[in-house]
């Protein structure tokens, strides 16, 4: 098949067509900005475009398929050309789905944990040599790439997006795989750009629910309220299995677990991760993986990339970076972090980057979120708010939406670069929560002056 990609840079875009080069298809693409490591990615294999820009001479009636990405504009002229031809344009997600049509779709859906969900389910198939077709947000240890497809293997495991599947395609992703097995973390208020009321938001996992194929199987989340509602008034015929945060104690900063093998140690910790590891559990359990199986292959697991990822060590202090920045996410991370060193000073640093946290209306769900922290700090740039358009915000409306007077708020990246690096970081647990770089960023120079 020949395919054109539409924004081939994007993480999740050139993964794919990373996955389809490697099935065999004959790829084509354009972008008008790519970045690392999307660019060496598509260089190695032949795939990155020799200029940057759309060139309607690119679509032609001999292709099969045009896949959009979500950076591409409704107006792209490649997209324009494409409807012109009538070539068949999909999103993203239609094209997953229509690559799985015949296999068994596990879905990971939720407002927080389907990565680090989706990830630990990979780790423990690929453990076991259980080979399945997959996609997940984050690039994973052992694993060449985000996506992998085939046309032999039986089980695909999809990280299912609540987010919109293309610029023409306003379905959130996940609405389209219709899983024949599906789990569902939790529920909390994001994306309110596309979402503009909570209610609007929950809506989007009942219809999740509702796509189930009949007879299907859902691995739901008990400890989540507005989880355990949108499953109780779920419509569709299916299975429902629930799971909780399973036991565990912390000592000497090490988290064991109970399992059927006696107290077993994890490179991991949160109570959130705790109950991520729970749902992934039932999944494997329902691919083919035994409770003892499992435990085995998720003692190994050190993580998703930038998922509460340590990335500095020494004997009185330790750096972890996470991609945590909604409110419920950037609460579970604190938390965790001082449970895990609770004799230690947290430094709990985090940048509101997204649409939704530099929003003026929304900074109050953030009330609470770190308030474990010992020593707390936000940056934002204002910048940021000026280019998503928002209605400005200051200091002074961060601190009382955090409800924290001793709140240290910066919106100068130097500035705060120099605040960090000139802490006395003996007997600390550094935790760095963003989407985004803090403007720059030296992490290399922070990793030195810890190790």
């Amino acid at each position: 098949m020949n395919i054109h990609f539409i924004a081939i840079g994007g993480a999740a875009m050139h993964n794919l067509a990373l996955a389809l080069y490697k099935k065999g298809y004959t790829i084509t693409g354009s972008d008008d900005a790519i970045f690392e490591p999307s660019k060496s990615r598509l260089k190695a294999k032949g795939l990155l475009p020799n200029e940057l820009g759309w060139f309607t001479e690119k679509i032609s009636t001999n292709l099969d398929a045009v896949i959009l990405g979500m950076h591409a504009k409704p107006d792209n002229p490649e997209l324009l050309k494409a409807k012109e031809l009538g070539l068949k344009i999909y999103s993203y997600p239609e094209f997953l789905y229509e690559q799985s049509k015949d296999k068994t779709r596990v879905v990971i859906g939720g407002s927080h944990g389907k990565t680090t969900i989706t990830s630990m389910i990979l780790h423990v198939l690929n453990y076991h040599h259980i080979k399945v077709d997959y996609m997940v947000g984050a690039q994973l240890e052992g694993f060449d790439t985000m996506v992998h497809l085939t046309s032999e293997n039986e089980f695909i495991v999809l990280e299912g997006d609540e987010y919109l599947s293309s610029p023409i395609d306003m379905r959130p992703k996940f609405h389209l795989y219709k899983p024949n097995i599906a789990l569902l973390s939790g529920i909390a208020w994001d994306h309110i750009n596309v979402f503009p009321t909570y209610d609007n938001y929950v809506d989007q996992f009942s219809i999740f629910v509702n796509s189930i194929t009949n007879g299907g199987i859902l691995v739901y989340n008990e400890e989540d309220t507005e989880v355990k509602n949108v499953v109780e008034q779920a419509t569709s015929s299916i299975k429902k299995y629930p799971y909780s945060t399973p036991n565990y104690k912390i000592e000497n900063g090490t988290t064991f677990i109970e399992t059927s093998l006696g107290e077993m140690p994890l490179e991991f910790f949160g109570a959130h991760n705790l109950q991520n590891m729970a749902g992934a559990k039932w999944i494997c359990q329902h691919i083919g993986v035994d409770e003892d199986e499992f435990f085995e292959a998720i003692a190994s697991f050190k993580g998703a990339s930038k998922r509460l990822e340590k990335i500095a060590e020494n004997d009185s202090t330790v750096v972890f970076k996470d991609f945590a920045h909604s409110p419920s996410k950037v609460e579970a991370t604190t938390n965790a972090v001082k449970n895990q060193y609770n004799n230690r000073v947290l430094l709990a640093c985090l940048e509101l980057h997204t649409y939704s946290s530099l929003n003026a209306n929304f900074l109050k769900e953030y009330q609470g979120a770190l308030d474990k922290a010992d020593k707390a700090v936000v940056f934002y740039s204002p910048d940021a708010v000026e280019i998503k358009k928002l209605e400005k915000v200051t200091a002074q409306q961060i601190k009382n939406a955090f409800n924290r007077k001793d709140l240290i708020v910066f919106t100068n990246p130097t500035e705060f670069e120099e605040f960090l690096f000139n802490q006395n970081f003996e007997n600390t647990a550094l935790l760095l929560m963003s989407s985004g770089n803090y403007g720059g960023l030296n992490f290399d120079k922070l990793k030195r002056l810890i190790s």
